[in-house]
């Protein structure tokens, strides 16, 4: 037998890899399953459905921070400033508390900001051609630092996590159902469907997959990014506010420890960081191993 010939990869071989490659969420589902199985090899009893609900609680603020690494990967980018965000909206919103305009009020400044810093971002990456990962960085250092300041201006007033985050973030229906669920379906919907149906969808794919292509066929790419990092901020925030809830923690830097998680989940998921190829299905999964 020549070396060609050994060297030649197997059919069982490149079936594997088209099977990573195309439908990553099979090998997921099944390394999920091991995962769970060896948990409760090692310590039986521990899985059952309150153990699920706390999982799949604890997961839920993660896999919607992966969202956001997810959308910018296709793209062939990447947004660090997610964990900032996400910490200026749970510590915003907390600030808020004893205010005239309440909790609600409090949640739409975070908001607001966050829609403003995505814009910021956006703006950067797609009209003045700054490398995602610079101007993503440097923007989560100017949202800590602006948050910064907001905490010595409004440390007298800050009141904790509201009660009503803290429900919607920890909270369990009959100690299996997570209430952060009523959050996340609507997100996961809207990303998966908008991945798959739409047209905005489809010029992701196409901007990450093969951006000179893209532009000679009509895509104003810079319209896509802008619109990408903004909607990727406001989920950021979302996080954030759960993320708070869940630790019943407001604090500027709540979120920094995501960060990585978040990118490593849309990686595991099958997300390509060089863009073009992944989706929010596998992003999902790949949350709920990490945790």
């Amino acid at each position: 037998m020549s070396a060609a010939v050994r060297d030649m990869p197997s059919k069982a071989t490149v079936g594997l890899r088209s099977l990573f490659r195309d439908r990553p969420l099979i090998p997921l589902m099944v390394l999920l399953a091991i995962l769970v199985v060896i948990i409760e090899l090692a310590d039986p009893g521990i899985v059952s459905l309150p153990w699920a609900g706390v999982i799949l609680r604890a997961s839920v603020p993660l896999a919607i921070l992966a969202g956001c690494q997810t959308l910018s990967m296709l793209t062939g980018g990447i947004d660090l400033s997610v964990g900032a965000i996400a910490s200026m909206a749970g510590f915003v919103t907390a600030t808020f508390v004893n205010s005239p305009g309440g909790v609600p009020f409090g949640i739409a400044v975070a908001l607001t900001a966050a829609v403003i810093a995505g814009l910021i971002t956006g703006i950067g990456v797609g009209v003045f051609r700054v490398h995602p990962l610079i101007m993503t960085l440097g923007m989560s250092f100017v949202v800590l630092g602006l948050a910064n300041v907001w905490q010595l201006q409004m440390v007298q007033t800050g009141a904790g996590v509201p009660a009503g985050l803290r429900t919607l973030g920890s909270g369990l229906l009959f100690d299996v159902v997570p209430y952060s669920l009523l959050v996340f379906v609507p997100v996961m919907l809207l990303i998966l469907v908008g991945l798959r149906r739409s047209g905005y969808g489809r010029l992701l794919y196409a901007i990450g997959d093969n951006p000179v292509a893209a532009r000679l066929s009509g895509a104003r790419a810079w319209q896509v990014l802008i619109a990408l990092y903004v909607i990727s901020a406001l989920l950021a925030a979302i996080a954030g506010l759960l993320l708070s809830g869940l630790t019943n923690t407001a604090s500027v830097s709540l979120g920094d420890t995501s960060v990585l998680p978040s990118v490593a989940a849309a990686v595991i998921g099958g997300t390509s960081i060089m863009g073009g190829r992944g989706g929010y299905a596998g992003t999902i999964v790949g949350a709920l191993i990490l945790t």
